[in-house]
């Protein structure tokens, strides 16, 4: 069953002679645990389509449904507990609390919605994401790799349906790049988490299920990677 569809969607900056055409009658879908690599040079449309997946922006047409959910016909309330129960969003600039611990940055969307941790959970995360001994570190007392590595926990501790991840890796070196996604990879299979990730880095959408690039705001599906 396919977790995420998008189905015509375009979105259109300005009007008249000034208007930029972001994203072109974008077709696409994404089944349930698939981890898919979104590529595209800057300026392509790829932020866009995270923003308009995420319901941060509204289109200008088009439709897109989160299991089976209109989520652009959702009023503005109801669109917001949904995206904030249903999905996870990683930055590549982290966006922690400064003035929080890894544990209460991670466990901060469920105080947004007035829900008490599972503290099974919360220690199942800290395990999976090799943070046990840094549970009370501050984000400038972290490696940019723990950082990053808090910020996935803050994205998994809803158990959203899909996660977003827009260049989750741009500020790690090798090393850390790769034990990001083979993190995502792991919240994928483990949690069966649907998770559109996208990145400049070639080798990294190499380790993707399938992939998608923008060009010009025109998406293309250049298919499952090959084993």
């Amino acid at each position: 069953m396919d977790l995420l569809e998008v189905s015509e969607l375009c979105k259109v900056y300005g009007s008249g002679d000034t208007a930029v055409e972001a994203l072109k009658n974008v077709n696409f879908s994404v089944p349930k645990g698939e981890l898919v690599a979104v590529v595209g040079e800057s300026g392509s449309g790829k932020s866009t389509l995270f923003n308009l997946i995420g319901a941060l922006d509204t289109p200008t047409s088009g439709q897109i449904r989160i299991d089976g959910k209109d989520i652009l016909s959702l009023q503005d309330e109801p669109q917001t507990i949904f995206r904030r129960r249903n999905i996870g969003f990683i930055f590549q600039a982290y966006n922690l609390i400064l003035e929080l611990d890894v544990e209460q940055n991670i466990i901060f969307p469920l105080l947004l919605d007035y829900r008490k941790p599972d503290p099974a959970y919360v220690e199942e995360l800290l395990e999976v994401l090799n943070l046990k001994d840094r549970r009370h570190h501050l984000p400038w007392q972290l490696s940019g790799g723990q950082q990053q590595r808090a910020a996935i926990g803050r994205a998994l501790i809803t158990r959203p349906m899909l996660i977003l991840a827009d260049e989750p890796t741009g500020n790690l070196d090798t090393k850390n790049s790769q034990d990001v996604i083979t993190l995502l990879k792991t919240a994928a299979l483990r949690y069966r988490q649907t998770i559109l990730l996208i990145t400049h880095n070639q080798n990294i959408a190499a380790a993707a299920d399938r992939v998608l690039r923008i060009s010009d705001g025109v998406l293309t599906d250049l298919g499952a990677r090959k084993s």
